[in-house]
């Protein structure tokens, strides 16, 4: 296989090295002064942090910037060097797998899409392999190492053993799909869930940048929800915390496939709508196109379905907004197509529903397309390249 991993290593042995890298990479050009008001250390730590990272190349002082006084310390911006390292970030959905190679600083350099035909383990596995060699053969153009591989699939997966517990749209229940792959590719990997891999990538290169707590809600095939708690990105003790799509809006609504009745899922996925247009207008309905078209033609039965599903987002926003208090809620997906049909919904339920203060969360939406979703695999794997072992 091309571009051979090789055995380097991240020169930031404690945790502040690793912070000071992180803020620089999210936040950065930074003096030394502007990095330690930011990560909250003091700027002999921070000076010492940074010595290392310069001497390996992680790092770069601006030294043509316009320096400044800072009591003896140099004060030239120092910036993360992009190509010092690549990664590759791959999204699984049931029908595609969609692939990035990024740089460090998590720039898209090169993206690719192949069908998925098989959902089994062992073919997606294969499948993935194949795209990530075609990946690595990219990154040898650059003449940099690939120093690791992000995956991103939806459901239950346990990041810390690199578990897939349970993915509905693959059928897969516990797949050790970290260790599976480090075996087909060579390359260190790191599994998350895909919303809480978008959510990374929000914190660190979007619209979460600078904020300690926000949230990112995906609509779609299924409902998903990253949670990012005073700056850390919130797995829980199970790694399902901030599953908003089985948050009972309806205790009398439809069946949800984790076995419960009216989850926000049930009733708002895209599945969930279609089934609700034809169990109300009586005739079928292809597919979420036609459903939009429908709605948007001004079927009521169609844009009933529409304004169902925009109360139960609506009200599962509020429940995250109740309970963690975000300042900004992020919503993105696939479903952002139709948003035009369910927005107000969405809105007004959220109000409705949001106790005292935490209506004031600023709920904005992102259109992202699942390249970005692919691209926050990758940032998991930085985010596992640069963070020390326990």
């Amino acid at each position: 296989m091309p571009s051979s991993p090789g055995t380097e290593t991240f020169p930031a042995a404690t945790p502040a090295a690793s912070l000071v890298f992180t803020t620089v990479l999210s936040h950065g050009p930074l003096t030394r002064l502007e990095a330690a008001r930011r990560a909250g250390l003091s700027p002999a730590a921070v000076t010492k942090a940074v010595r290392p990272l310069i001497a390996s190349g992680y790092l770069v002082e601006d030294a043509g910037a316009e320096a400044r006084p800072a009591l003896g310390r140099p004060a030239n911006p120092v910036r993360v060097d992009g190509g010092r390292a690549l990664f590759v970030g791959v999204k699984l959905t049931g029908d595609e797998i969609i692939g990035v190679l990024t740089d460090l600083c998590c720039r898209t350099l090169v993206d690719r899409r192949v069908p998925l035909a098989d959902r089994a383990p062992g073919a997606v596995l294969a499948a993935t392999a194949d795209l990530v060699r075609e990946l690595l053969t990219e990154a040898d153009g650059y003449g940099v190492r690939v120093a690791g591989l992000g995956i991103a699939v939806s459901g239950d997966v346990d990041r810390a053993e690199g578990v897939v517990r349970y993915s509905p749209f693959l059928e897969w229940r516990e797949v050790p799909l970290a260790e599976l792959a480090t075996a087909a590719t060579g390359l260190p990997v790191t599994v998350d869930n895909d919303v809480r891999a978008l959510t990374v990538a929000e914190q660190w290169f979007g619209a979460g940048v600078g904020l300690s707590d926000f949230a990112v809600v995906t609509v779609g095939a299924g409902i998903g929800c990253g949670l990012v708690v005073h700056g850390r990105v919130v797995a829980g003790a199970y790694g399902v915390a901030g599953e908003i799509g089985h948050v009972t809006v309806d205790p009398d609504g439809p069946p949800c496939h984790c076995g419960n009745r009216g989850c926000v899922e049930a009733v708002a996925a895209d599945a969930a709508i279609l089934a609700r247009i034809r169990e109300t207008g009586g005739t079928e309905v292809a597919d979420t196109a036609e459903a939009v078209e429908r709605a948007r033609r001004g079927d009521a039965g169609a844009r009933e379905a529409y304004a169902r599903a925009g109360n139960a987002i609506g009200r599962g926003i509020a429940t995250v907004a109740n309970l963690l208090g975000p300042s900004r809620v992020i919503i993105s997906g696939e479903g952002l197509a139709a948003y035009d049909l369910f927005a107000e919904h969405v809105r007004e339920a959220f109000t409705a529903a949001a106790f005292g203060s935490a209506a004031r969360c600023d709920v904005r939406t992102r259109p992202l397309p699942f390249e970005e979703w692919a691209r926050g695999a990758a940032a998991t794997a930085i985010q596992s390249f640069i963070t020390p072992p326990h």
